[in-house]
């Protein structure tokens, strides 16, 4: 995978972060980031594209009650 492919991928895993969210109802990163006890300033990295570890996306989708597998099924 070259760094542009890797960069890509990253930001359609950032959008289906930040989908996720408006779908729970949040328009803000920042209070979801609260309401979860999650640093904003690392919410708003999510979803930006920024590269991050797995647990980092395991917990993502616990919050959102869901598997791996359902994450990754919506990004193509």
């Amino acid at each position: 995978m070259s760094a542009l492919e890797k960069e890509e991928m990253l930001k359609k895993i950032g959008k289906r972060i930040k989908d996720l969210r408006l779908a729970a109802g949040y328009r803000s990163h920042e209070q979801f980031a609260f309401d979860n006890n999650i640093q904003p300033k690392q919410m708003w990295r999510w979803e930006s594209g920024y590269d991050f570890k797995v647990s980092s996306l395991i917990r993502i989708t616990n919050i959102h009650s869901m598997t791996l597998e359902e994450f990754f099924k919506d990004v193509e």
